[in-house]
């Protein structure tokens, strides 16, 4: 039997990925900022390397593993940014099933219609 459509199970729905997407932008920011953490203290170590005449192989390989991990570190931040930005939208989405329908749900809910197979067109004319 297919599911019916309602504005609470559409509510429902859109709400519970507004938090998903949240949560998960959360996630990936805190990871991305465990991931630069990470690129700051390998250059730091290579910089020590350096200045305590290791020798230049060594110093060269410390040094490009810090670029290559402040690589994925900006990678990851401009994805959480992203993750952020998709949040807002299931936000506004959210919102947005809010106000468009939720004033049939308020009306439906006023109303003696025991279903909405009981709904006609005119019900929603005059409400």
């Amino acid at each position: 039997m297919p599911a019916e459509l309602t504005y609470k199970s559409l509510q429902r729905a859109v709400t519970g990925l507004e938090k998903k997407v949240t949560r998960n932008a959360t996630q990936i920011q805190s990871a991305a900022k465990v991931i630069d953490d990470e690129a700051t203290a390998a250059r730091k170590e290579a910089d020590a390397m350096a200045a305590q005449s290791v020798d230049k192989d060594s110093v060269a390989d410390a040094s490009e593993l810090s670029k290559t991990i402040q690589g994925v570190s900006e990678g990851i931040l401009s994805y959480a940014a992203k993750g952020q930005d998709t949040a807002r939208q299931a936000k506004t989405v959210a919102d947005q099933a809010r106000t468009t329908h939720g004033s049939f749900q308020e009306a439906f809910d006023r109303s003696q219609i025991d279903g909405l197979q009981d709904v006609s067109r005119d019900w929603f004319e005059q409400q």
